[in-house]
């Protein structure tokens, strides 16, 4: 499929502004486009835009801020976020758009104090803004002012004059718009686009290679739908609505002076009802939930992916023994119950079929769909305008995590694109390969492995696996104690820390939304009381491991009296412990916030 796309100019994002705060408002202006301000009133909250040649306050503070992200309410009052650091990931290649990862971001108060709250509210206020900030830290977000990244280039294409004339928050693919939540508020009054600015949560990365003496960037974009977004274990599986956990849109850009390629793939939960709430285990049994609707979400999921990309290969990497291998099955015959004719499911034992370090076999899997490939294509423009071809279809990629196994087969699959893609624009010549160029190699395999930590951090909390691999080609021992050392890490995180992280995200996203009087006259969920198991036992725990050490190291000698002193505090480590896993779901850091997790009592 061909035609010619007419040129558009899209409305951009200012990229400075100026913030004057006085005690009753702010004031927000561009530095360079000074046409209108933005006016908010602290006191009544009220929004609107003026005429910049209303005379400023003379005596307003003044501060330099990168972006507006939005609104939000929290126990004290509305705060304004915004953005006052930035750090420059890269530009495309004639340098027209430039790419930013935002550094920094201010919650600014409306309320000029926090006198008017109880000594308990401000406490939970405070609660608030750190879960808040830490979700932020925790999170890699990235913005620019002229290119629209929650759009892939096809998609671009068929935005029509009018959306392409209007802001970027209201044409952008909102799936992927993290903060239109915070933004709703200010985007309700009209006019206001221009200074709101819309980011995407996942990765960006930018290689500039010179191959054959012809130069091309590579970007790698990987946006996370916010549609059903949660950290591992938590957030599992489907919804009703047929949004699946950790779906990841990952387009990889291909670009010379006058033409541009793009190849996307995706990565999503098995789009059925399943979880695996953490208990303290190192692998929490799946299970999958026998009274919800399967089909009926997994033909949802589906018919919004054909519609979004076309044709689906589903790649399933997961076990096909054991638990996993319940869910393998379980995928398997939703596919064939469904009778639709435009998904293809393709089964892969990743860790049977590449056990012992023959993680060449992988090639088996790449070639198997080599067919499916040479038909979906990609996307290929020259000067912005003749698009060449479509992109029909996409790779649909999953193993149990989303994260290790789905990376190193995407990266495989986007290797041959890129090979494709190359010889199409006459850079790679007949019978060479990206591997028999050095630089190329290298950039390739770095901006992939880049990619794999930074959406397993977001999901997992830590790097991803089997990175070595994605890295240098090749499984190493090294990597593989890396990866012992990651998930001894990830261990930890998922079961004791990420209960906050995950409340912060569903506060960012509005998931959770501060009521009015919390605190007072509505009970705070961050007020949630532990059960007395939950401190008495570590600390017994701790007791009994420093009593049966003392006893270990401080005897010269060894008499009866030691011996059974010992017997009994390492009879006490042993009992606390296994009560502790017996009883683990009550000591894991479980979100508080958003409703649909389970309470202590009916956490299986």
């Amino acid at each position: 499929m061909t035609g010619i796309i007419k040129k558009h100019t899209a409305t951009g994002v200012y990229d400075d502004l100026r913030l004057l705060t006085t005690g009753e408002k702010f004031f927000i202006l561009s530095t360079n486009s000074p046409e209108n301000v933005l006016v908010i009133d602290r006191v009544t909250e009220e929004i609107k835009l003026e005429s910049v040649k209303v005379p400023l306050p003379a005596n307003a503070s003044e501060s330099r801020i990168k972006g507006i992200l939005g609104t939000i309410k929290l126990i004290s009052c509305n705060y304004l976020v915004v953005v006052t650091d930035r750090v420059k990931v890269g530009e495309n290649q004639n340098g027209s758009n430039v790419i930013w990862k935002v550094k920094k971001v201010d919650l600014l108060s409306y309320a000029k104090s926090t006198t008017h709250l109880s000594s308990d509210q401000n406490r939970l206020n405070n609660e608030y803004i750190m879960m808040f900030q830490n979700m932020v830290s925790s999170n890699d977000f990235y913005f620019s002012y002229t290119y629209d990244l929650s759009h892939s280039v096809q998609r671009l294409q068929h935005l029509s004059p009018e959306q392409l004339s209007s802001s970027m928050l209201r044409r952008g693919e909102q799936r992927f718009v993290w903060n239109a939540y915070l933004m709703s508020d200010l985007n309700a009054v009209e006019g206001t686009g221009r200074f709101l600015l819309p980011i995407i949560n996942g990765f960006v990365g930018i290689e500039k290679c010179v191959v054959n003496g012809q130069a091309f960037t590579i970007t790698l974009i990987s946006r996370r739908s916010k549609l059903r977004a949660g950290l591992r274990l938590f957030t599992r599986g489907v919804d009703s609505q047929g949004n699946v956990a950790n779906f990841v849109e990952s387009e990889m850009i291909v670009e010379t002076r006058n033409e541009r390629a793009s190849f996307v793939q995706t990565r999503g939960s098995m789009p059925f009802f399943w979880q695996q709430w953490p208990n303290l285990k190192y692998k929490p049994k799946p299970a999958i939930i026998p009274t919800e609707n399967h089909l009926d979400a997994f033909n949802k999921h589906f018919e919004a992916q054909q519609i979004e990309y076309g044709r689906q290969v589903l790649v399933n990497l997961v076990d096909q023994k054991g638990s996993e291998g319940k869910l393998e099955q379980f995928y398997k015959d939703l596919c064939v119950q469904s009778g639709n004719t435009n998904i293809k499911y393709e089964a892969f034992d990743f860790h049977c079929e590449c056990s012992k370090m023959r993680w060449e076999r992988l090639s088996i899997l790449i070639d198997r769909m080599s067919q499916d490939q040479e038909e979906m294509g990609y996307t290929l423009m020259i000067n912005d305008e003749k698009v060449v071809s479509y992109q029909d279809g996409v790779f649909r990629t999953n193993c149990i995590d989303c994260l290790d196994r789905t990376n190193v087969v995407q990266s495989m699959i986007a290797r041959r694109a890129l090979t494709d893609i190359l010889k199409k624009l006459n850079i790679l010549k007949p019978g060479e390969a990206v591997k028999d160029h050095g630089g190329l190699e290298m950039a390739f395999r770095g901006v992939w492995t880049d990619n794999a930590d930074a959406i397993s951090v977001q999901y997992s909390g830590t790097g991803a696996l089997k990175t070595d691999f994605t890295r240098t080609g090749i499984r190493s021992h090294t990597g593989m104690l890396q990866d012992l050392t990651r998930s001894a890490l990830r261990y930890y995180r998922n079961n004791l820390c990420q209960g906050s992280i995950q409340d912060g995200l569903d506060l960012f996203l509005g998931n959770y939304r501060v009521a009015s009087g919390e605190g007072i006259t509505v009970p705070s969920p961050l007020d949630d009381v532990k059960d007395w198991k939950y401190n008495t036992f570590p600390l017994v725990l701790l007791v009994a491991i420093a009593m049966f050490f003392a006893n270990l190291i401080t005897p010269v000698e060894y008499e009866t009296s030691t011996l059974l002193c010992l017997i009994f505090w390492g009879s006490m480590v042993a009992f606390t412990l296994s009560t502790i896993f017996y009883y683990g779901k009550d000591f894991v850091d479980y979100p508080r916030l958003a409703t649909r997790y389970p309470s202590s009592i009916t956490r299986a």
